[in-house]
């Protein structure tokens, strides 16, 4: 685990972790609300809306939401550019590194419609149960839009 230290002196931890691991956050999180988005540094579609993660984060992490990015980025990747990447954008959201390179063992288990395609992004109601996928980019306002369908 590499911990970053960003310019608001808030302390993120970037943990490299399985899909197992990820598997047992999905499973287990203790939110009511959680929302994982798959990115990667190199994805310009991904790197654009991410500052909307934060936003829905600042605005719902009281009604228990966690938002956990997961970078597809290589491993070798983590110090020279995730990190760097963190920084600059100062991400709040929790951020993990999926140490997998065989993505067709996992990308059923998030969603069977997942082509594999990034951006994408899982929002589970943890009360409810209910559970909704999306292969796209979000646009200005559709995540906050998505989300409120989730929790409603």
């Amino acid at each position: 685990m590499i911990i970053v230290q960003s310019c608001e002196q808030k302390i993120n931890k970037v943990e490299t972790i399985k899909f197992s691991d990820l598997d047992d956050i999905i499973l287990n999180s203790q939110n009511e609300y959680l929302v994982v988005n798959f990115w990667a540094t190199w994805c310009a579609p991904c790197v654009k809306e991410l500052p909307q993660f934060d936003k829905l984060l600042d605005q719902h992490q009281e009604k228990g939401l966690k938002v956990v990015l997961v970078s597809f980025d290589f491993v070798e990747k983590l110090e020279t550019k995730v990190i760097p990447f963190i920084e600059k954008k100062q991400i709040k959201s929790e951020v993990v590194l999926l140490d997998e390179t065989d993505y067709n063992s996992f990308i059923n288990k998030i969603d069977p419609s997942w082509s594999g395609a990034i951006p994408a992004t899982l929002m589970i109601n943890k009360r409810t149960g209910k559970r909704v996928f999306f292969e796209k980019e979000f646009k200005e306002g559709e995540l906050e839009d998505a989300f409120n369908t989730v929790i409603n």
